[in-house]
């Protein structure tokens, strides 16, 4: 797997969610997803290789940093609620989108209602 491939698959999924958006806040090596005005995903180079940093519930975090050496603690965020995907692991395409919709919602659930571009409490799930 190139080192490239996580922050592709990532960057796909978070272009896919509604009102998400990117921008460039602290230079043109770190991009920041945004749903509304509030971060949930972060891209850069700037460790030496590219990694990407979601949002994470804290008992998530835990189990991810346990199960996969590729999910360490979010790299210059609150180490209990973010999280890490670093390149040249095991880590699925599947699992990296998942992890990124799980960090928009997280986020978007702390939006004013009025502002969610989604309900996170059914977004995605198929009607019965």
């Amino acid at each position: 797997m190139r080192d490239d491939v996580l922050q592709r698959w990532a960057s796909d999924r978070a272009e896919e969610l509604p009102g998400a958006h990117v921008e460039y806040p602290f230079g043109p090596d770190f991009e920041v997803f945004r749903v509304r005005d509030l971060m949930f995903m972060a891209h850069t180079v700037r460790t030496g290789a590219p990694i990407v940093i979601l949002k994470a519930r804290p008992a998530d975090a835990e189990v991810l940093r346990e199960a996969f050496a590729e999910i360490t603690p979010g790299y210059h965020m609150n180490k209990k609620h973010w999280i890490t995907l670093n390149p040249g692991g095991r880590l699925e395409r599947q699992l990296v989108e998942d992890l990124v919709t799980e960090s928009y919602l997280l986020v978007a659930e702390k939006l004013p209602r009025a502002q969610r571009p989604v309900d996170p409490a059914t977004f995605g799930q198929r009607p019965a």
